[in-house]
């Protein structure tokens, strides 16, 4: 089957090694936080930040965040183009719920006085919520939909990525508490251009399991 989807899709690959040499253009970053910020999330909550790694003074930083474990990953933050830390809001209450309603006013999705009627959907994020506030799972969740959103755009753009789930999270956290601002961190996405010699995934054929073995139609 033929198809641009498929064939951007087919492309794509975990880049092992980034060419330190090349750079994502300022209009295609435009383009990604564009897309990533139109991404799908429950009740259209957004419970998400997104830290974009690119001054020396904040790769130096992130790369520190690797003194412990997952060193594999350590050499991206100074050859790829940007470093972005994908963090959720770990307890998400009506009060942030509230920016989300008051941006549909603004944007004419919502009347004035409809206000408090469209509180109504908030009522998911209090069954995703335990007795202590914490909504963890839930926001953790719409986070990866916000990566997959990225890393779909990346694809059709040309631009190579590789998703890290291998950072040390309390390390990360730490070390960004500022510019997390609360937000929870637990995956970072590195963006740039595989290195054409050493980025050794490039060469090999993309692999999945059947449609038949996923796909039940019934």
């Amino acid at each position: 089957m033929k198809h641009p989807i498929l064939d951007d899709l087919l492309w794509r690959h975990t880049v092992k090694k980034y060419d330190p040499k090349r750079r994502i253009s300022e209009d295609n970053l435009k383009i990604l936080f564009e897309a990533v910020r139109l991404s799908a999330s429950s009740i259209n909550s957004q419970p998400w930040r997104f830290v974009v790694i690119e001054s020396g003074d904040a790769r130096k930083r992130m790369s520190d965040t690797f003194v412990n474990k997952y060193q594999f990953n350590q050499p991206h933050v100074f050859d790829a183009s940007q470093i972005i830390l994908f963090a959720h809001n770990p307890r998400y209450t009506r009060d942030h719920y509230a920016e989300v309603v008051d941006k549909g006013i603004q944007d004419g999705r919502t009347k004035p006085e409809d206000r408090e009627q469209a509180f109504g959907g908030f009522m998911f994020a209090e069954l995703n919520t335990d007795e202590k506030g914490n909504s963890d799972r839930w926001t953790k969740a719409q986070l990866y939909l916000a990566l997959g959103n990225a890393l779909h755009t990346l694809a059709r753009l040309k631009i190579d990525a590789t998703p890290m789930e291998g950072i040390d999270v309390d390390l990360v956290n730490r070390v960004f508490a500022k510019e997390l601002d609360g937000y929870q961190c637990e995956v970072a996405l590195a963006i740039g251009y595989h290195h054409p010699i050493q980025d050794y995934n490039a060469q090999l054929p993309k692999t999945r399991r059947s449609l038949e073995s996923i796909f039940q139609r019934i």
